[in-house]
């Protein structure tokens, strides 16, 4: 949190403790509503109310958008139903098709009635793509010409259109060429618009090497093509090539914000849409259920440890030296698991190159296992004098580096096959089996050789 951020919110619990209504007020004005997000989902509960109800009505529709869906429905239920219809209609249609399942019927019955035939025709395409698609993210007010009108006549087009809506249509850097079928030909860039002869036809000067986004393909997909050709927006199409509506920079950011805040919050195990200050019950449980899963993997590596009790009594060495070489597989494995996971999640790796991948991660795990084991044995053996337990610790942690590297490339595509997201469950499953497998090779192999 940035440090103006932190002296705004230590400003507004001020002002809300004191009830300084004008004080508030005043903040509020100064602030985007996707701040004023930020700031509710920093309050306390005990404020939450207050503060809500100080925000005018034409900002609580972008306001309920930027804020966790838990926090959402609360603030949808401290809502009335005439002021949430006022406040939605300052959205977007996939703006409004993001948040309507939170929404209560009644609000989104009235919604739609309330909606011109355009506007309803526009809502229902939107709300028809799942919102992890790009046909969820568009939005379906694409501005479109055609190639056989001057830049002159386009020109006096978007006049025309700056002057009935009050504004251009945001992050607009170029125009989508159709033809009388809908059908997208290309795009005419707003810097040709104004630096060209205006006598000259769209069709002389459009650009057809644009990349059109299927409706269907995935949001990291869209992300991706968004990096790949440093994209602002792109058209979205159907089947057949069907201009359906377009995809902007900001969509693409709000997808990869929230995509990394699930990464973060489900690597620590929690729920990726857990308010910070929900009740602290539901958190409780929430925490008790990973808590619960690391216990059960932690007795797993306590219990192969239990089958070596005599040979640790005997050589208390080997309690010294465990740690190292689970925690040395733990962290091999991690490296090989994040880069698995980060490529499925980029749509890099498949059936057609993991094996490859695998035997890549393996070689460089071969080198360093080699590099490690030979220093832990030189360690070994300055330490304690004793080339047979520096052999077996250096033996063990040269496997275990070799299995935590396998573990971390196999367990992200079996979750992924079974629909468990590797961020949350790789981990755990990694910890376990590269504690595990080395405590087993280490006590094993000093069992057989030392004792």
């Amino acid at each position: 949190m940035s440090n103006n951020f932190s002296k705004l919110v230590s400003k507004l619990t001020h002002s809300l403790e004191q009830k300084n209504a004008q004080e508030l007020l005043l903040s509020i004005e100064q602030c985007h509503p996707a701040e004023l997000g930020r700031l509710i989902e920093s309050l306390p509960n005990k404020y939450r109310d207050d503060f809500w109800s100080l925000i005018p009505v034409k900002y609580k529709g972008e306001v309920l958008l930027a804020v966790h869906r838990e926090l959402r429905l609360f603030l949808i239920k401290k809502t009335s139903e005439a002021d949430l219809l006022k406040c939605l209609s300052t959205l977007q249609m996939d703006e409004l098709a993001d948040i309507d399942a939170d929404l209560p019927l009644s609000v989104v019955s009235a919604m739609v009635a309330a909606m011109d035939s355009q506007r309803k025709e526009r809502y229902q395409t939107v709300a028809s793509f799942p919102d992890n698609t790009a046909g969820g993210l568009m939005d379906v007010d694409a501005t479109a010409v055609r190639k056989d009108v001057t830049l002159k006549a386009v020109y006096r087009y978007l006049c025309q259109l700056r002057k009935k809506q009050g504004m251009l249509p945001e992050q607009l850097d170029q125009l989508v060429v159709v033809d009388r079928k809908n059908q997208v030909q290309g795009t005419l860039h707003l810097s040709d618009l104004v630096s060209l002869d205006n006598a000259l036809s769209v069709g002389d000067v459009m650009r057809t090497d644009v990349p059109l986004i299927d409706s269907l393909q995935s949001a990291s997909q869209v992300a991706q093509i968004f990096e790949d050709h440093d994209l602002i927006s792109a058209p979205v199409v159907d089947k057949n090539n069907c201009l359906l509506g377009r995809i902007t920079v900001d969509d693409v950011i709000d997808f990869l914000k929230h995509n990394s805040e699930q990464g973060l919050l489900a690597s620590a195990g929690l729920n990726k849409e857990l308010d910070m200050f929900a009740p602290v019950a539901h958190i409780s449980l929430n925490r008790a259920i990973w808590l619960g899963t690391n216990l059960i993997t932690a007795f797993v590596a306590a219990w192969v440890i239990g089958f070596f009790e005599s040979s640790i009594e005997q050589l208390v060495a080997l309690a010294v030296l465990m740690p190292v070489v689970a925690s040395m597989g733990g962290v091999t494995g991690s490296q090989t698991l994040t880069v698995v996971t980060r490529g499925i999640a980029r749509d890099l790796v498949s059936s057609a190159n993991i094996i490859s991948l695998t035997i890549h991660e393996l070689k460089v795990s071969f080198i360093n296992g080699l590099l490690w084991a030979a220093v832990v044995f030189l360690i070994t053996l300055f330490w304690y004098d004793d080339w047979k337990l520096g052999s077996v610790f250096a033996l063990a942690l040269f496997v275990v580096s070799l299995t935590g590297t396998l573990s971390g490339a196999v367990i992200p595509i079996v979750l992924k096959k079974l629909g468990v997201d590797p961020a949350i469950a790789g981990g755990v499953i990694l910890t376990t089996i590269t504690d595990a497998v080395g405590f087993l090779i280490f006590l094993g192999t000093a069992t057989y050789i030392l004792i």
